[in-house]
C-alpha cells in the first residue's frame, strides 16, 4: 500500500470517527498549532490507557506514525481485521517490541520515518503506566531527536485512565482533555547522540515538559520496573 493510500484512508477514518469520538469524549485540545505544519516532528507523551492510541492521531493536524505491538494487527475474525484495518489507517507500524531486537527496530523505524519528514508519535515510558502516575522516560526519545535534529512537541492525555480503567473493556462516555505544548529542540547537543549523560538530561527535560502538562504525580523509576513489583 503506497503512502496515498494510507493518507486517504487516515482522512476517510478521521472524518468518519473523529466527530463520534469529540462527542463521546467531549474532546478538548489545546496547543495543537504547536505542532509544526511540515517537516519532522516527534510527539511525546504520556500513556495511561489504551484508547490514548485512538485518540493521538484523530487530534493532531497531521498523521501520526507510532509503533505498535504487532498483535493489533493479527488478530482473527471481524475484530481482529477491524483493529487491523484502523490502527495502520492511522499511521501505527507492527513492530515485535518483545523480541531481541525490538527496541533497536523501533529506533531504526522512528528514524526512517523522521528522515521521510513525516510525523512519528511515542511514549518515552515505553509502556501503559500502571497507576496513572508518570514513570521515567526511556532514552530513544532523546536518540531520535538528536540523531534526526526533529524537534519534540511533548503531549498529556488527561482523563482518560477514568473513562478506561486499567486499559480493557469498552470506554465509557466522559471528558478527555489532550495537551500539546511548544517544540523543543536540542540542536546544542548534536552528535552527542551516544553520551549517556545528554541522553538521560534530553530525556528529563522532555518529561518535565509531560508532567507539568498532564499534572501527573513523578516517579523517577521505569514503569515495567514498576508493574514487576506489584
Amino acid at each position: 500500500m503506497t503512502p496515498e493510500d494510507l493518507l486517504s484512508r487516515f482522512a476517510l477514518i478521521k472524518a468518519v470517527l473523529g466527530p463520534i469520538m469529540r462527542l463521546m469524549f467531549r474532546l478538548r485540545v489545546e496547543g495543537v498549532e504547536n505542532i509544526p505544519g511540515e517537516g519532522p516532528v516527534i510527539l511525546a507523551g504520556n500513556h495511561v490507557t489504551f484508547i490514548d492510541s485512538m485518540i493521538l492521531p484523530l487530534v493532531s493536524r497531521r498523521q501520526v506514525h507510532f509503533i505498535g505491538k504487532d498483535e493489533y494487527v493479527t488478530g482473527k475474525g471481524l475484530k481482529g481485521r477491524l483493529m487491523a484495518w484502523f490502527f495502520t489507517g492511522v499511521g501505527m507500524i507492527p513492530v515485535d517490541r518483545d523480541g531481541a531486537n525490538g527496541g533497536v527496530a523501533a529506533l531504526m523505524t522512528g528514524r526512517r520515518i523522521l528522515e521521510e519528514g513525516r510525523v512519528f508519535g511515542i511514549y518515552p515510558e515505553g509502556t501503559r503506566s500502571p497507576d496513572g502516575r508518570l514513570y521515567r522516560g526511556r532514552t530513544g526519545i532523546a536518540r531520535l531527536t538528536l540523531m534526526t535534529g526533529a524537534p519534540v512537541v511533548p503531549f498529556a492525555m488527561v482523563g482518560t485512565d477514568k473513562l478506561q480503567p486499567g486499559g480493557k473493556g469498552l470506554p465509557r462516555p466522559g471528558r478527555v482533555t489532550v495537551r500539546f505544548g511548544e517544540p523543543l529542540e536540542f540542536s546544542r547537543y548534536e552528535g552527542m547522540d551516544r553520551d549517556r549523560y545528554v541522553l538521560r538530561a534530553v530525556t528529563d527535560s522532555v518529561m518535565t515538559e509531560v508532567m507539568l502538562l498532564s499534572g501527573q504525580e513523578y516517579v523517577d523509576m521505569y514503569a515495567t520496573k514498576a508493574k514487576k513489583a506489584a
